[in-house]
């Protein structure tokens, strides 16, 4: 690496406390998608005080924002987010599952880690920016409600990310590795059955059951699984039985729904057969049915060009490096969740790819080290995985590269208690800190190296040529989940 990147990277060193200190925060803060008033604040404040411009909700959404720095071409957008999940509360650095907060919410996706990655970026390139005093622009953008509420594909709806040259972001996990591949697009929609409340004994038949809908209605979708394609996926939770009387006649009850498929189109598909399950069962219980939706996302649009750059600079960065402390810590962890007899490996280029199976079975014992601390090998993929994020409506609309550090031991599962007490160690630190270099790195370069700039241009011409179906109807406002309607 030349010394101008290497100075610039000196900068997340330098900031370092405060860059921390703002992912711990952020993981005590633990707000639901959408609702993350005091995560955006602080953020706010902080880059400010780091000599950034920013604007705060943008695409009219409350917790959204973009802090800017520099003037021109090329625009360079790096991509945050900072919401938490429902029931997983956590007791950082604990090897037990132990509420931090009885009933709360826990940071399982590693968000907070997330955006003080994405920030520790931005840091560095702005000071690429002064230092130099070179053309160019970074954009870090604050993007609330990933896991419910889609404020990327929100701003899709805008074409905001077109007026980018190229987006990158990272995004915490259990290995060292540069993305590729694609997605599942997701429609997440909420059910409402209204009917009428009786004595359940006393007088049965002037009642109408919501709770009894909502059922009905999952047993239809039960059906339909068998009748959808293999690479769909439909999830559901009934997030109000309508009261705790069984005595009681329940006369309202509301169902929250995923629905999945890889392109947009068919995902659209598959959400009208489901609706017309939710009527029926409407009609077999005679009550009343208003649903509404929540957010939507895009499949992702991988660009091999910034894979290729971003694995460069992540190669000649290295991995972190681990105290025994902190091995021993995830080893305790890895023993909560690991299977002896599982043959699974980390990271999706091991799904996806023999040669890398191998070297990847040599390097973790057959997917027994407590952290993979070494950097997978480089692979491109059209394969998809069956998550869903909204970073694919970004990479419809702009090319758009990330990767991923590990700030978990291996092979932990996502969306878990394990990860919320992983996410403030000096692992998930580390992780984070290691993220920002690899994306300043990878900036950095599309500043200086123009035709790279060019080339994953024209690649993403090519591949997104269909153009972008944005799942969010026009009339659609960002809605946190646990809203009233």
């Amino acid at each position: 690496m030349n010394e101008r990147k290497l100075k610039a990277l000196e900068a997340i060193d330098q900031n370092e406390e405060t860059i921390v200190g703002v992912s711990d925060a952020i993981w005590e803060y633990a707000e639901l998608s959408l609702m993350e008033y005091k995560s955006a604040a602080l953020y706010v404040k902080t880059l400010r005080e780091l000599g950034f411009m920013v604007e705060e909700g943008i695409s009219g959404i409350p917790t959204a924002f973009s802090a800017s720095f520099g003037s021109g071409r090329p625009v360079l957008g790096i991509l945050a987010e900072y919401d938490a999940l429902s029931g997983l509360s956590q007791v950082g650095m604990s090897t037990e599952r132990k509420e931090l907060v009885k009933g709360g919410s826990g940071h399982g996706c590693g968000h907070h880690m997330l955006g003080a990655g994405a920030m520790a970026a931005a840091i560095a390139v702005k000071q690429y920016l002064q230092e130099n005093d070179t053309p160019g622009t970074v954009i870090f953008y604050g993007c609330p409600g990933e896991e419910g509420g889609a404020g990327k594909a929100f701003m899709a709806r805008e074409k905001l990310w077109e007026t980018l040259d190229a987006a990158l972001t990272w995004h915490p996990g259990d290995c060292n590795e540069v993305s590729s591949g694609t997605c599942n697009s997701c429609i997440q929609t909420e059910y409402r059955f209204t009917g009428v409340a009786s004595h359940a004994a006393g007088n049965p038949h002037q009642g109408r059951s919501g709770l009894d809908a909502v059922q009905l209605m999952n047993l239809g979708v039960e059906f339909l699984r068998e009748h959808m394609p293999t690479t769909a996926r439909i999830h559901y939770a009934i997030t109000d039985a309508g009261g705790a009387s069984p005595n009681v006649v329940q006369p309202y009850a509301k169902v929250l729904y995923m629905v999945r498929d890889v392109p947009v189109k068919d995902a659209l598909k598959l959400q009208k057969r489901v609706d017309k399950i939710a009527q029926g069962a409407a009609m077999m219980t005679e009550t009343t049915l208003t649903s509404r939706f929540i957010d939507g996302t895009a499949n992702l649009v991988p660009n091999y060009t910034l894979e290729d750059l971003m694995h460069q600079n992540f190669a000649e960065l290295g991995v972190p490096s681990y105290t025994q402390e902190e091995l021993q810590f995830a080893e305790a962890l890895r023993q909560t969740y690991f299977d002896p007899d599982s043959r699974e490996l980390p990271g999706f280029a091991a799904q996806n790819d023999e040669a890398v199976a191998e070297q990847v079975k040599k390097l973790t014992d057959n997917g027994r080290k407590a952290i993979n601390d070494f950097l997978i090998p480089q692979f491109h993929t059209k394969n998809f995985f069956f998550g869903s994020t909204d970073v694919g409506d970004v990479s419809w609309q702009t090319p758009t590269v990330q990767c991923r550090t590990a700030t978990y031991p291996s092979l932990s599962p996502g969306h878990s208690w394990q990860n919320v007490s992983c996410g403030v160690s000096g692992i998930g630190h580390k992780g984070l800190l290691h993220a920002g270099k690899v994306i300043a790195a990878t900036a950095i370069d599309l500043l200086e190296k123009p035709e790279i700039l060019e080339k994953a241009k024209e690649e993403f011409k090519e591949k997104a040529a269909d153009g972008y179906q944005c799942p969010i109807p026009p009339d659609a406002k960002p809605t946190a989940i646990d809203t009233e309607f």
